[in-house]
């Protein structure tokens, strides 16, 4: 597309600033925080790595996505479309597409194997409303999460139904599907959320689980653990996904959009915070494994469920909020990819929105595969730091320890440098006084040193 033609945010607009900040504030607040934070920092020391988070949050995480979205107001446009209206506008090397690019790509293969994650979701919704989750203990917990991943079938069918369901939010675009859904499904998640883990604390080994997330053991620190928190602090957040452009895009220009990130930022931190309490309060009362990977979530609250007077209820209620969670993600994810087709394709909102969900599909069906018929299939064991990783774990790993810091760097460089601080920062009403000097010194040296020293020990850590 031109850029003389009409973008397709012009036809895209959000009704109000709530619904931005709610629809924006869901695309980072998923599974992000109530599945991904919770075992990450169970594998890496507990309060040391959420110490680390919170730092990489404010530190990296709050520039660049006030970045972000002045790209996204300034270029009105998808990701990449924006970033192509800047380069053009500026007159910069075309090199920096690569930033757009990765915008488009990344939400790509995010959602192909987020949605594995998140048809596990929709399994568990199943298994609580039919009273099956009742009767779990300790001991059958990780029989019955087991015997759900282990059966190709049903794991292809779920991730395509949740794929599909997203797709149909995202055709029938950005008021009457991302925006209602938004609405009403992330105040609910928050209030179930907060419910369960003031139970849990109270019933539970809250103290302990109090304890061991916010207690650190600074020995625990070291290059890897950062790594992770820093990309679990992007990937939480939703930077370098090409969401905040495209939903900044869609907002006025009246909007704060400092404050928006602010409020996203400290929704994304509570949910990753009360999913910890949550969950480890569980896990210690039980005795359960604190470093048991990407089935905690699934593993650990059945049975904290089954222990609660109208349980049954209470997990098909939160089961439910937690698929709504996720599909606020998934959108955020599928709706950047949408925003781009369109720009380049003479096709309906609803049959580009499809191209695009199958095409996830797809991709995904590798990761999908990885828990049962590709279980024993390490496709880079040769490559030291890929020894051992299924394809699911591949796609995790250069999304979220690969590609998400590269983008963020290339942000930072592109903001800072190629378009200036001085043009982003107006376009954020930053002003010129310590809060603008402090972003501009953030993002301009310390941002982009800190994510580059980090990113290559990632390719150097054996």
């Amino acid at each position: 597309m031109s850029q003389n033609q009409t973008s397709p945010t012009a036809r895209h607009n959000w009704v109000s600033s709530s619904g931005f900040l709610l629809a924006a504030a869901g695309a980072a607040t998923g599974l992000g925080g109530l599945w991904r934070f919770p075992f990450i920092a169970g594998e890496n020391g507990g309060g040391a790595f959420v110490l680390l988070y919170i730092f990489f949050v404010i530190v990296i995480g709050l520039p660049i996505m006030m970045a972000e979205m002045a790209i996204g107001r300034l270029g009105k446009r998808s990701a990449y479309g924006s970033v192509k209206y800047l380069i053009t506008k500026e007159k910069k090397s075309p090199t920096w597409y690569s930033v757009g690019f990765l915008s488009v790509l990344i939400p790509f293969f995010g959602l192909s194997y987020y949605a594995v994650v998140a048809g596990w979701t929709l399994d568990y919704f199943y298994l609580a409303a039919s009273g099956s989750l009742g009767s779990t203990t300790a001991e059958n917990a990780s029989l019955t999460f087991n015997a759900g991943t282990t059966a190709p079938v049903r794991q292809i069918s779920l991730h395509a139904i949740f794929i599909a369901l997203t797709a149909l939010v995202v055709s029938r675009g950005v008021n009457s599907g991302i925006e209602r859904t938004s609405k009403i499904m992330m105040p609910a998640l928050f209030l179930i959320l907060t419910c369960l883990t003031v139970y849990n604390f109270i019933n539970g080994a809250g103290f302990e689980a109090a304890s061991f997330l916010f207690k650190p053991d600074f020995s625990k620190i070291n290059s890897t653990v950062a790594l992770l928190a820093m990309g679990q602090a992007l990937f939480s957040l939703a930077v370098g996904v090409g969401v905040l452009i495209t939903y900044s895009a869609y907002s006025s220009d009246k909007e704060n959009l400092p404050q928006a990130v602010g409020v996203i930022a400290l929704a994304n931190t509570f949910v990753a915070l009360m999913a910890g309490l949550a969950i480890f309060s569980v896990v210690f009362e039980y005795g359960l494994d604190i470093d048991s990977g990407p089935n905690l979530l699934f593993v650990t609250l059945p049975v904290a469920f089954a222990q609660m007077p109208g349980g049954d209820f209470i997990a098909t209620l939160f089961f439910l909020l937690v698929i709504f969670a996720a599909f606020t993600t998934t959108i955020g994810m599928l709706e950047p990819v949408v925003a781009w087709l369109e720009e380049r394709l003479k096709y309906s909102r609803g049959k580009l929105t499809i191209l695009a969900a199958v095409g996830a599909w797809i991709a995904g069906l590798l990761p999908v595969l990885s828990f049962n018929l590709l279980s024993n299939w390490h496709p880079l064991s040769l490559i030291s730091i890929m020894k051992g990783k299924t394809v699911f774990d591949i796609y995790d790993f250069f999304i979220t320890t690969m590609l998400l810091p590269l983008n963020a760097l290339l942000i930072a460089l592109f903001t800072g440098w190629v378009i200036g601080t001085r043009k982003i920062g107006d376009a954020l009403n930053l002003g010129t006084g310590m809060v603008y000097k402090v972003w501009a010194l953030l993002l301009r040296y310390i941002l982009p040193l800190a994510i580059l020293i980090l990113w290559i020990n990632s390719w150097t850590t054996a």
